[in-house]
């Protein structure tokens, strides 16, 4: 089999290529079936065949044999792919009868299939597709060379109802092109032009339409008038919607027939986005006659949330559907309704339901209803943010100066607050999860979605808590007390109102906030003590840590409060559960960032600051950490001693901070003294990167007074960076690139790395950059630079580059002088590395494009002081970097470029040279990416830099003739010479006059 199918795919590499003789369809139907079903070479050359079949200019020639006489639906829809090509591509340079032939064939093999109510079930997607080919006709074609296409089709439609149908769904695919999909692939000026011809031919469609709706029994024919309606609804002229029998149609008709109900409601849900004033009884009739039909089909007291769970899909879509009509109608319309006293219960009644969809287990609709009440509790808090309910003191008294509107939605609103309390979502500081199986673990992954769906209802239930906080109090309290008393304990309950309570921090006035939160934190280890099981004080403690780091300004109040809870992370720090860890000392860092100043102050009934306790004790509180969490507890106590602003005692501070890793770094840097060979030693090694880690979170937070600490071992980490790049550069010698695969190489390379960040850190957070320029640059870059240029490929770390960058962007004039050096080491090696395709080594790539750029913007004078054949690889480097796909390089590459020319042209002396040797070349390469489609996203970038250019020459600011052969005018010459660039991107554009267009439309366009 094999055999006969490579030898059938050279057969047919040679045979179906040949123009000069006809089609053989069995051939192409084998070349087809070889290629779905085919394996290894002969796929390939299945492959390769029918590509170069489609790209042969008259391929579409042999579209209607292949459609006619072909037995393999594939090979149909292959031949569809041609002329879909050809209509997208050349339709515009094809003779007018070829373009008239197409056009009349494909309407007539649409007509045909769609006429047979059989063949159009059995051929659903091959119609499918012959349909999309007809709108890509008529985009082209429509209105100019078919001004009778609507009639055409209205006309042919009242002939079957079988081609009635298929029309209907041709004109829904015509308006998703023109109103939803075109903004990128037609021009502006063309999708006007054919949204004006549909708004002026609609009245014929929609004719048709009700023609349809009040005459057919034909049901599949009224589903797709009415899928076909929905996508007009958007744009149609309003007069159709509002001064017709449409909206009652659509309610008394269809909304409670089971087949058409869906439609029919998201048909309603599009009207009522409508945001106009003149037609407010309509919008009333809308609301009240879909309110009535409603309560007929679903009962007010039905249990939606039941019945989502029970009902099929089609059920459970009119749930989504019904969500979306009333969240679309109450947000639009909502204060139309309010305003109408005899409207005011079926206000309520809407609400009702939008409650009862609430409760909804699934997080889309709920999501839907969440806009709704996040809309309304935003509304009645910006009315009057300033009228609040009476003090929890006197809630036994009724509400006072509660404002007319928010006093309507009382009731409603305290319902919302218990859904919210009961659904909330789950913060991104909770790292303590039950999974699937009901067991407690830690997470490992955020999940997206739930962060934001928790910043959403957190953003509610604050409006909420604003408008009422007695309220949401009581509701709290009482919950946390079926909590502690058993009747509603479980961890998702447990879960969802400690996430609650810790997302109204600084809703409540503070003293209320206070008493609030003693009871909360009270019962909450009370609970702790009363359950037993470690899964259960998991959960219960990872709910304390939350609600805790969400309070700092409670803290912050309460020194005594404080303390116990920080005690009580350090225990949490022992819980070998889990995630228990992990939280304690992310909540550790959240309480040290907001309340750092406390921890270095002495507090009252203190004999010392908190923070020497912290330190005298650090290494009991970290014992039982892994190193990633002793990193970020470092960080937290960082925080805290860049608090002190007394140098004298910080200094003393760092020291004893940075004690335990010193001690181990010295012990390990002795040890290399006598035998550099303990630097081949895994364990060491290891040891090394976890203590440069340790130092580069605790530089983080401490900022630039740790200078003391990086001094103490910047020469010996230095020494280091050089010793295991030499032990790398020696494994590489001996065993090859894939050496730098292993353990022990790849613990190397970390160590390198964390001294970078170690160093960039520093150097990015150092306030004194004539001091960094004079004592920390001279002896990096002798350790750093002849390395990275010496290293292969594989080992260079892309730190340095970004390490380099870092340098230049903090100390820009301070070490102009250096940037010579440092371009001669990495400019050209690095240059080489990524200028083979747009892929390989990516973050070499970046951080390269980022050096340039930085010297590009600090020390451009040294882009002037090298020779002129490196400044023209630098210029070569901008331009390869703008013509990446990668999206973050080809921005950065653009900003160099934009700024390298504005930087030029201050400098008079080289910017006429510059301008006669590069001036043309940068025009013609931003031309290429200005017509390369997969370039669209830098548009705007790319019209700032044409807009800049043309203005130079425009101004006169290029003196030195721009063509030496002709020394004209530079004007007249860019004119001729962007006209030649374009005519070469669009030969399809008629000649000279629409270049000319397109010309001077650039010229006005820099003008403004």
């Amino acid at each position: 089999m094999p055999a006969i199918m490579t030898m059938l795919a050279d057969h047919a590499a040679r045979q179906l290529l040949d123009f000069s003789q006809k089609l053989d369809i069995n051939l192409l139907d084998n070349v087809v079936n070889c290629l779905y079903h085919g394996e290894g070479a002969q796929q390939r050359m299945a492959q390769e065949v029918l590509t170069h079949l489609k790209e042969h200019p008259d391929a579409w020639t042999r579209v209607d044999t292949i459609l006619e006489f072909s037995q393999n639906m594939n090979t149909k829809y292959y031949g569809l792919q041609i002329l879909e090509n050809v209509i997208k591509t050349r339709w515009k340079i094809l003779p007018r009868n070829q373009c008239e032939g197409i056009k009349k064939y494909v309407v007539g093999l649409i007509i045909k299939t769609s006429s047979d109510p059989t063949c159009v079930e059995k051929e659903k997607v091959y119609i499918g597709k012959l349909n999309m080919i007809l709108v890509q006709i008529l985009k082209q074609e429509w209105p100019k060379h078919w001004p009778t296409f609507i009639s055409d089709i209205v006309g042919a439609s009242r002939t079957s109802e079988s081609l009635c149908q298929n029309n209907m769904v041709i004109l829904k695919l015509l308006s998703e092109e023109v109103f939803d999909f075109s903004s990128g692939q037609i021009t502006q000026v063309k999708a006007k032009h054919l949204k004006d011809s549909m708004c002026n031919e609609f009245s014929q469609i929609f004719q048709l339409c009700q023609f349809v709706m009040e005459n057919s029994q034909n049901a599949p024919l009224v589903h797709a008038t009415l899928e076909t309606l929905l996508r007009f609804l958007n744009w149609i002229p309003l007069g159709y919607i509002f001064e017709t029998k449409l909206i009652s149609t659509l309610i008394y008709k269809f909304l409670n027939v089971p087949m058409f109900r869906n439609v029919s409601l998201k048909c309603l849900t599009e009207i009522a986005g409508v945001s106009v004033s003149q037609y407010e009884e309509q919008f009333v009739t809308l609301f009240t006659l879909t309110m009535m039909q409603l309560k007929q089909m679903l009962p007010l007291n039905t249990n939606i949330r039941l019945a989502y769970s029970n009902g099929k899909d089609d059920e459970q879509n009119f749930i989504q559907n019904l969500s979306l009509f009333l969240c679309t109608f109450l947000k639009e319309h909502g204060q139309l309704i309010e305003k109408r006293l005899n409207l005011r219960e079926t206000l309520m009644e809407a609400l009702h339901y939008m409650l009862l969809v609430s409760e909804v287990e699934e997080t889309e609709i709920f999501k839907i209803c969440l806009e709704y009440w996040n809309h309304l509790a935003a509304e009645l808090y910006r009315e009057s943010p300033f009228s609040t309910s009476a003090s929890p003191l006197l809630s036994g008294s009724q509400h006072f100066d509660v404002p007319p509107r928010r006093q309507l939605y009382l009731p409603v609103l305290s319902k919302v607050r218990l859904l919210m309390v009961s659904r909330m979502a789950k913060p991104e500081e909770v790292l303590v999860v039950e999974n699937d199986q009901g067991e407690v673990v830690r997470e490992f992954m955020k999940d997206t979605d739930s962060i934001n769906l928790y910043k959403n209802m957190r953003e509610t239930l604050v409006y909420l808590t604003h408008l009422d906080y007695a309220d949401t109090e009581r509701i709290m309290t009482e919950k946390l007390h079926n909590q502690v008393n058993g009747t509603e304990w479980s961890w998702k309950n447990l879960n969802t109102l400690c996430w609650a309570i810790g997302s109204i921090s600084g809703a409540m006035h503070e003293e209320d906030e206070k008493r609030f939160l003693v009871t909360v934190i009270k019962d909450l280890l009370g609970l702790c003590e009363q359950k037993r099981g470690k899964d259960n004080k998991a959960i219960i403690a990872s709910n304390i840590m939350y609600i805790v780091g969400q309070y700092p300004r409670f803290l912050r109040a309460h020194w005594k409060f404080l303390k116990t809870v920080v005690n009580k992370l350090f225990e949490f720090m022992h819980e070998t559960h889990d995630g228990v860890q992990d939280m304690a000392c992310d909540t550790f860092i959240k309480i040290a960032q907001k309340c750092r100043r406390h921890f270095v102050q002495v507090q009252v009934g203190e004999v010392m600051p908190f923070i020497d306790e912290i330190l005298n004790n650090i290494n009991t509180i970290i014992c039982d950490l892994q190193p990633q969490q002793v990193h970020t507890f470092y960080e937290a106590v960082g925080y805290m001693i860049g608090a002190q602003t007394d140098q004298t005692v910080q200094e003393h501070l760092i020291e004893k901070y940075m004690l335990l890793p010193n001690q181990v770094w010295d012990s390990i840097i002795q040890q290399a003294t006598k035998n550099v060979d303990i630097l081949k030693d895994p364990e060491t090694v290891k040891q090394l990167g976890s203590i440069l880690k340790t130092n580069v979170r605790a530089c983080k937070a401490v900022g630039h007074p740790f200078v003391i600490q990086l001094g103490r071992i910047y020469l010996d980490m230095l020494n280091v960076y050089k010793c295991l790049s030499e032990n790398i550069s020696a494994a590489i010698q001996a065993n090859g690139e894939m050496v730098t695969k292993q353990p022990l190489i790849r613990s190397m390379r970390t160590v390198k790395r964390e001294t970078l960040k170690l160093i960039s850190g520093w150097v990015s957070r150092s306030n004194d950059p004539q001091m960094v320029a004079e004592n920390f640059v001279p002896p990096l870059l002798d350790a750093v630079l002849i390395d990275y240029q010496r290293n292969v490929p594989a080992a260079r770390e892309p730190e340095v580059l970004s390490t380099m960058a870092i340098i230049v962007n903090k100390l820009g004039g301070h070490i102009t002088a250096e940037i010579p050096q440092i371009f001669d080491a990495v400019f050209e090696c690095t240059l080489n590395m990524i200028n083979k395709d747009f892929e390989e080594y990516p973050e070499h790539r970046t951080n390269f494009f980022l050096l340039l750029q930085a010297v590009n913007s600090h020390c451009f004078p040294a882009f002037l002081a090298i020779p002129p054949a490196q400044f023209k690889l630098v210029l070569d480097s901008i331009i390869w970097a703008f013509k990446h796909t990668m999206r973050n390089v080809a921005d950065t590459g653009l900003q160099i470029l934009f700024t390298l020319l504005q930087n030029v042209a201050q400098e008079e002396a080289a910017a006429q040279s510059f301008y006669q040797t590069y001036f043309c070349d940068i025009l013609q390469h931003i031309f290429s990416v200005v017509t390369d489609t997969s370039h669209t996203a830098g548009l705007t970038m790319h019209a700032s830099i044409l807009a800049y250019m043309f203005n130079l020459v425009e101004e006169g600011k290029i003196s030195t003739p721009l063509n030496p052969g002709n020394p004209v005018n530079n004007q007249m010459f860019i004119q001729e010479y962007v006209a030649n660039l374009l005519k070469s991107a669009f030969p399809h554009l008629q000649e000279s006059l629409q270049v000319k267009i397109h010309l001077i439309s650039f010229w006005k366009k820099e003008k403004q």
